[in-house]
């Protein structure tokens, strides 16, 4: 059974001005993110904007992903939806096109509790035959997934991994040390790469890696290798440009950092695609500090 580890990337979804996806500048960006050594890809995560695109987009995408990817590195497919039987669905439906894995949100916008919670993961685990990753990400779905419920999904052997992007370490830190020590866990939130990696994570799923992927890459290897301080000077670099994603609508952000960076990747799509000049200033001076 694949084990996540490493960075992996939630690679951006280019789109042309009338926010079209771009089918040859995503594959320009699969393979941009394979040459500077990332583990994995991760299309329809939040940095792939899965919100904003329809179901026929959602599945061109994954087409796309893993034709160019060509068994380089493990493919894990966003495939979370409000519903169970949505997300069943969308998951065979990614399973057909080649995906190695399956990277699945919490339902969204539903008032849910622990208990439906476990109850839909465990239709979906029991549903696809594939590897799946739990997605942890509180601010957006407005709920947290407790370890308890982590811990009793662990049950199931395709539930691989989870990633947690609350921002809250000692939530990181209850999945590494009060669920099945098998689970890979993954750091959602950048700046707490290294720190999940020392506390016993696995990797990061790090939406930085679209705008500087070897930066990413590089404090895995770091640590990897056991050079703590050189790995810690690489995390502590990630900071401003952290801090210039705080600005606005986080992938929102990575996109345009992109596009200011070189790599025609199109807008967001709207409601959050307009350009702001405050945010373009911080980056430009973001920018100078990675040369």
């Amino acid at each position: 059974m694949l084990v996540p580890e490493g960075i992996i990337s939630p690679i951006i979804t280019p789109m042309h001005d009338d926010e079209l996806i771009n089918e040859k500048e995503l594959r320009i960006q699969v393979n941009r993110m394979i040459d500077s050594g990332i583990a994995g890809l991760f299309p329809l995560g939040t940095n792939g904007e899965f919100y904003a695109l329809t179901t026929d987009e959602k599945l061109e995408v994954i087409r796309i992903v893993v034709d160019e990817t060509k068994g380089r590195v493990p493919v894990y497919a966003g495939t979370g939806c409000i519903s169970t039987r949505e997300t069943i669905w969308l998951s065979a439906k990614a399973k057909e096109l080649g995906v190695d894995a399956l990277s699945i949100v919490s339902p969204y916008y539903v008032a849910v509790t622990q208990d439906d919670i476990y109850s839909h993961f465990t239709a979906i685990a029991k549903s696809i035959e594939l590897p799946i990753i739990i997605y942890n990400i509180p601010a957006r779905t407005g709920n947290n997934i407790d370890y308890t419920t982590v811990k009793r999904l662990a049950e199931f052997t395709n539930i691989v991994g989870v990633k947690d992007s609350s921002g809250n370490f000692d939530n990181t830190l209850r999945y590494v040390e009060d669920t099945d020590r098998r689970l890979a866990v993954l750091a959602g939130n950048d700046s707490l790469i290294l720190w999940t990696l020392l506390a016993g994570g696995k990797g990061a799923i790090a939406g930085t890696a679209n705008v500087y992927p070897e930066l990413s890459v590089g404090i895995y290897k770091l640590w990897k290798e056991g050079r703590i301080k050189e790995a810690m000077e690489l995390q502590i670099k990630l900071r401003p440009f952290r801090d210039v994603m705080r600005m606005g609508n986080p992938n929102s952000v990575v996109k345009r950092a992109m596009n200011l960076l070189g790599y025609p990747v199109g807008p967001a799509r709207g409601p959050v695609a307009g350009v702001n000049e405050k945010i373009d200033s911080a980056l430009k001076a973001a920018f100078k500090l990675y040369k």
